[in-house]
């Protein structure tokens, strides 16, 4: 027997969906059947994701978006709409790659950059995806949040502040709108491996994962698919009875603080 796509009947919105976490829950959303509308500061790398999709038989859309830009999302939302005829889904993925540097070391526009465009993206995405999706008779959002919004890091201010309020608004959206219909959730990943992330700090991939891995319970940094098999939970029905919460895919590095030599 064919097994039910999850998300089947959907339309979806994936910000930051060219990149390399964004376009695998692009492809995963489209596999489990939902329509896709791939959204991304590049233009040419969205539209590259969705003829993919397309080219395996979904539906799928590219826009340029920049989440920090209020017009960029409300007229994200409304071509999604007026092409697909409703909106149910949104997976906020679109993040900044922010600089190392305590508060001293980062400008002022170092700290707005981070706020822009992994706290308030979020936030303008959200405010014009509600209605849509409360029009549709309700939805899914997913925040990517990160493991790094839990703890402090070193000379990571910026980010793991912005990090921190995405887990505080997840929560404020599911309380405001779960009335709605509407449920909210977010993904705090461990380290992903990823080609941008790895040349914040080293070389190249395998030297990131080198360093990085014995970090981890599992012995290895997380994989995209990963995170968007996370996300295909949170946006179907298998997740119906969760909202407002997080779902940490960190490798089980909080468990144990990152060391197995000093746990203190």
């Amino acid at each position: 027997m064919a097994q039910a796509q999850l998300l089947a009947g959907r339309v979806a919105i994936v910000t930051g969906g060219g990149g390399e976490i964004g376009s695998a829950i692009s492809r995963r959303f489209a596999e489990e059947g939902a329509v896709v509308v791939v959204a991304d500061i590049s233009l040419e790398k969205a539209e590259k994701i969705a003829a993919e999709i397309r080219s395996s038989g979904g539906q799928s859309l590219a826009l340029a978006l920049d989440v920090s830009s209020p017009d960029q999302c409300a007229k994200a939302v409304t071509e999604t709409v007026d092409r697909f005829g409703e909106l149910t889904t949104l997976a906020n993925v679109a993040a900044a790659a922010t600089p190392l540097g305590n508060v001293e070391e980062l400008s002022l526009e170092n700290w707005r950059g981070a706020f822009d465009i992994n706290l308030t993206g979020m936030f303008l995405m959200c405010k014009y995806a509600v209605p849509q999706m409360r029009k549709a008779g309700g939805g899914a959002i997913v925040n990517i949040a990160s493991s790094h919004g839990h703890i402090g890091m070193p000379r990571r201010p910026a980010y793991c502040a912005s990090k921190g309020a995405v887990l505080q608004l997840t929560k404020c959206l599911a309380i405001d709108y779960g009335k709605d219909n509407i449920r909210a959730n977010s993904i705090s990943p461990g380290a992903i491996d990823t080609l941008r992330a790895a040349l914040q700090r080293f070389k190249s991939r395998e030297e990131a994962n080198a360093a990085k891995g014995p970090a981890y319970l599992v012995g290895r940094t997380g994989r995209t698919d990963e995170i968007a098999a996370g996300a295909t939970f949170l946006a179907s029905d298998e997740s119906s009875f969760m909202t407002g919460t997080d779902l940490l895919l960190d490798g089980g590095y909080l468990a144990f603080k990152g060391t197995t030599t000093n746990p203190v």
